[in-house]
């Protein structure tokens, strides 16, 4: 069983939070308190960690690293066993998760299920893991010459992840670059980033060699440091592109994986089956308060459904229970900051005082923003033109399909968009035409399976998560040939 490494009746048991060279211990600078999201009051304390035990995790990390070797079958029964004790844990992960984060219950368990099923995928991977032959015989004068290629780890890796997604994302960081056999250093976000310790002790639990998993945490001079050093030879980051630019900048000729940020669109063309897909579409929309990247932001409804849409998703979002995540009624809860949410709340306004229609919600109290439901918007208002990153979809009507992927390849994002229609020759044209990482077909934006491949084009990022789509990203292919003497 997992150690109790946190007790939420004991704020004190929240100090020792940074993994330092195998061990926990408390940060050495400031600290500051991390928020229950929905009562908007500390429940713990985060102490940064300091430039000095950053290079020591680094140190430690980069030896342990030279010094362990661990085979495919070893790291997959790792992150097997790891994957089985946080299963045994998952009522412990799941509160401290919805405290930290403001999810709903069912939200945070469900993320947790998707984790768990990530690690068990990265485990498979790791057992198979290599490389292949080159028929190197069908050269001109190489006769008796064999070729092959092997998978070799790149070293340390850095993963910088994100409030969001605390768990699923931390393993979809973690889980192949320790399947892929490099050492890992973990700076989860500020506002989450207890869910992202018990990862890390389930791992240490799991019997992974101390050095091989840390944890640190900060802000901008955290990633600094970690920058700084050259001997972390892969930084993966989920965030804003903002951010991701300076990481990128800061990472140089070094590897790096960006999943940035996003405006989602999902397009109901004019045959939907609105029984099917509208459902999916709240789903979508909705879920953890609109913090997803691939949260539905505009829906893009043919001019003949339009009404109809309109109709029903005003009565469907208008239903939705929203506010304490501990109710288990409760379909939206706070989003991360009280401070996001007036940011949202005031985008709303401003929509609104440019012309939109409020279809449903619109309000806000505290952290939580009442699942909205917008029309009439256009470019020139920030939820059309800038990632909202709270409960709010706008309806906006299209003529033709080549007019609904214009309006989605118009933004600087692109992540993934859905479509919903029977037309096989505009779901193909779609999937042929749409400027982004995934489309799919009769599925919202927001519809991802954890062993595919996952990122984005343009402004939204590149490289892939997937397991094993990311141990490929995080090693390289080393060419070896043999001949007879």
């Amino acid at each position: 069983m997992i150690k109790q490494l946190f007790d939420l009746a004991n704020p004190s048991s929240f100090e020792n939070s940074s993994l330092i060279a195998g061990e926990w211990v408390k940060g050495n600078e400031e600290s500051f308190p991390v928020l229950d999201k929905y009562a908007l009051k500390p429940f713990a304390l985060l102490h940064r960690t300091d430039v000095d035990q950053i290079h020591r995790t680094i140190e430690f990390a980069a030896n342990e690293f030279a010094g362990v070797s661990l085979s495919n079958y070893e790291r997959g029964q790792i992150l097997d066993r790891t994957a089985n004790l946080i299963e045994k844990k998952i009522d412990h992960f799941t509160e401290i998760m919805v405290i930290e984060s403001g999810f709903p219950k069912n939200d945070a368990a469900n993320e947790i299920k998707r984790g768990i099923q990530t690690l068990r995928v990265s485990a498979d991977e790791a057992r198979r893991f290599c490389g292949e032959m080159v028929p190197i015989e069908g050269a001109p004068q190489q006769s008796g010459r064999i070729a092959f290629t092997i998978r070799v780890p790149l070293g340390l890796v850095a993963a910088i992840t994100p409030f969001n997604a605390p768990f699923n994302t931390v393993a979809h960081k973690i889980a192949p670059a320790i399947a892929s056999g490099n050492a890992v250093i973990l700076k989860p976000s500020s506002s989450t980033p207890f869910t992202a310790c018990l990862i890390a002790q389930a791992f240490v639990e799991a019997g992974l060699p101390k050095g091989l998993i840390s944890v640190v945490h900060g802000s901008a001079a955290t990633v600094d440091a970690l920058l700084a050093d050259q001997r972390i030879k892969f930084f993966a980051f989920t965030g804003s592109t903002e951010v991701g630019i300076k990481i990128q900048q800061g990472a140089g000729l070094r590897r790096t994986q960006m999943e940035l940020g996003s405006i989602a669109f999902t397009i109901l063309n004019e045959d939907t089956n609105l029984e099917s897909a509208l459902p999916k579409v709240v789903g979508a929309s909705y879920r953890k308060a609109g913090q997803v990247c691939t949260s539905i932001q505009i829906l893009l409804v043919h001019q003949n459904r339009i009404q109809e849409v309109q109709q029903k998703l005003t009565e469907m979002v208008g239903e939705l229970a929203y506010g304490d995540p501990n109710s288990p009624q409760t379909v939206v809860g706070p989003v991360i900051s009280l401070e996001s949410a007036k940011r949202i709340e005031s985008w709303i306004h401003e929509a609104a005082s440019s012309g939109a229609t409020i279809l449903a919600g619109g309000t806000r109290s505290g952290a939580v923003v009442a699942p909205t439901l917008l029309t009439n918007t256009h470019e020139s208002m920030r939820v059309g033109c800038a990632e909202v990153f709270g409960p709010v979809l706008s309806i906006v009507p299209f003529d033709s399909i080549s007019q609904a992927i214009a309006k989605v390849n118009s933004t600087p994002f692109g992540l993934a968009t859905g479509i919903f229609t029977s037309n096989l020759d505009d779901a193909l044209f779609a999937a042929k035409k749409l400027v982004v990482g995934g489309v799919h077909i009769n599925e919202t934006s927001s519809s991802r399976v954890d062993l595919m491949p996952y990122g984005g084009s343009k402004n939204s990022g590149f490289g892939r998560e997937g397991p094993k789509y990311a141990m490929h990203e995080m090693s390289e292919e080393r060419i070896i040939t043999m001949k007879p003497q």
